[in-house]
């Protein structure tokens, strides 16, 4: 199984996503509900498109 993005519907019926790794665990997951489907697959398609570019910041110093 490949990494994934899985779409779901929450309690409060919004659209959410979480992030899998081939293994089946839960690597992350988005934090922001979205009231339609359309919405959050662009979201999705904008951290596809713009994650290789990111930074890393540490904020703690442990």
């Amino acid at each position: 199984m490949p990494y994934r993005f899985e779409i779901y519907k929450d309690k409060s019926d919004e659209f959410r996503f979480r992030f899998k790794a081939p293994n089946g665990q839960t690597m992350f997951s988005g934090g922001q509900g979205y009231s339609s489907k359309s919405s959050l697959k662009k979201s999705i398609t904008s951290i596809q498109k713009n994650v290789a570019d990111a930074d890393i910041v540490e904020e703690s110093t442990d």
